[in-house]
């Protein structure tokens, strides 16, 4: 290893690696420190495995309803382990891929916990042995966890974040899962597929509450009938894990609840890794447990940056990227853009899946917009009836002055792969009735955003 380096990334998760490597494009001499594996959270612990983990429910649910489809299986069953260990194959895959690019790029990957020290240095602890590296700029994208109610503390025995959900040892016969935000839901969708008892609960008064409001009832009544019981405007304040069973105590709206399961999934979201990293050492300013950037990630301190999920903003793998790229491409002297926050898909891979961007219709008619909105369900669609997909819509809301598409909301199969189109159609600016002369191929899924921005102008024709 070299000691001096143009820029040090401390951190290889989605943000990290991404922005290593673009640095290394750039003809930077580059390197990463990372502390446990190469890829973070995202492709260890995260979105890859997770999704590992969805897919052999998708698969189960499949074969469970092979009959609808005039297919007769007999005997079908879940190895619950094999899931576990199909997912955790997967995720070791993405993680020597990116060991690959480090090796492809000419990065030095350090191994170890990287701390700031004053005069742009990183000391890297690996078991005990400290070294310090140098670095013209310094990169932190240190990522975050699962994040610790004082009334839920995780012992990854009885109470557990979204990181043990997907590496128990044996399938749960029963389980309260807290937080119906993403890592909520597709935990609920995944265990009950496959046969645990879920129960929800939910502190806000729907589930998926960032979502728009159409998409929660949907997805709470299609929970429902797939046997997840739902509890919002509920909160849990105690759990009794002396027992066997958790005793879990919810408070609700109309007085104390008592529920009893084996495990209690904390899916209340994500805190940040600041600890220990040298901020304070070097004087890094920081708000709420975010580091304070500019537009283009450079802290207070000159030569100090941070991206991802330590800093404002969304935190998901491909902000992360995306303002790991934008960093570097400033520090290299490039002319990169700021990142258009407002314009951030959003995906959940529950089954339905959800995807959204852009303005919710509550949060356009609240930001003083005249609206037009157009909804096309999935009922409707061709593909969707061959598919055995007919759940759920796609629903966008359109600017009544100018036809600009203000944001785009769907549940349903595969909305998350449909998104993309609606994030392309709003970074060029294309109005509602440029859409609808967007010849779409048939029969597919994607019809139907076509079909919801003709709904919106009252040219909807398979309605």
């Amino acid at each position: 290893m070299a000691s001096k380096y143009d820029i040090i990334v401390v951190g290889t998760g989605p943000g990290g690696y991404v922005a290593a490597i673009r640095a290394a494009q750039l003809g930077k001499k580059v390197a990463v420190v990372e502390k446990e594996s190469l890829g973070g959270i995202c492709l260890n612990w995260g979105c890859i495995p997770t999704k590992a983990l969805l897919k052999s429910a998708n698969v189960f649910e499949y074969i469970s309803h092979a009959k609808d489809y005039g297919i007769d299986v007999k005997d079908a069953s879940v190895d619950f382990a094999g899931m576990v260990k199909r997912s955790r194959e997967v995720a070791n895959g993405m993680s020597k891929g990116v060991q690959f690019l480090m090796k492809k790029n000419k990065i030095d990957v350090i191994m170890g916990f990287g701390k700031l020290k004053a005069g742009k240095k990183v000391e890297v602890d690996n078991d005990g042995k400290k070294t310090e590296y140098t670095a013209d700029n310094i990169i932190l994208a240190t990522g975050g966890r699962s994040k610790e109610l004082p009334n839920l503390k995780i012992d990854n025995k009885k109470i557990i974040g979204y990181r043990k959900a997907m590496s128990l040892e044996k399938q749960p016969k029963s389980m309260v899962i807290v937080g119906s935000g993403a890592i909520g839901v597709e935990f609920a969708y995944f265990y009950n597929s496959i046969g645990t008892d879920v129960t929800i609960v939910e502190f806000l008064d729907k589930v998926v509450p960032v979502e728009d409001e159409e998409v929660s009832k949907a997805l709470e009544k299609n929970f429902k009938k797939a046997g997840i019981k739902i509890m919002t405007s509920s909160q849990v304040t105690e759990v009794d894990t002396k027992g066997k069973n958790c005793k879990v105590t919810v408070k609700t709206a109309k007085g104390e609840e008592h529920l009893e399961c084996e495990i209690v999934l904390s899916a209340v979201g994500v805190s940040t890794n600041l600890e220990g990293i040298g901020l304070e050492d070097v004087g890094v300013a920081t708000e709420k447990g975010k580091v304070i950037v500019d537009d283009f990630y450079k802290t207070n301190v000159e030569g100090v940056f941070a991206i991802g999920d330590i800093v404002h903003g969304p935190a998901l793998a491909h902000v992360a990227s995306a303002e790991g790229i934008i960093c570097v491409e400033k520090i290299a002297g490039e002319n990169p853009q700021p990142l258009d926050y407002g314009n951030i898909p959003g995906c959940t891979y529950c089954s339905p899946e959800i995807a959204s961007v852009g303005y919710t219709e509550k949060a356009a008619k609240e930001a003083g917009y005249d609206i037009k909105i157009g909804k096309f369900p999935f009922s409707a669609s061709g593909k969707a009836s061959a598919a055995g997909a007919k759940d759920g819509f796609v629903k966008l809301v359109f600017d009544a002055k100018y036809g600009e598409l203000l944001g785009a909301h769907m549940i349903g199969a595969n909305v998350t792969e449909m998104i993309a189109e609606i994030v392309a159609i709003r970074k060029l600016e294309t109005t509602g009735h440029e859409l609808i002369k967007t010849v779409h191929p048939h029969p597919t899924m994607s019809e139907a955003i076509m079909e919801a921005a003709a709904a919106a102008y009252d040219e909807v024709i398979h309605l």
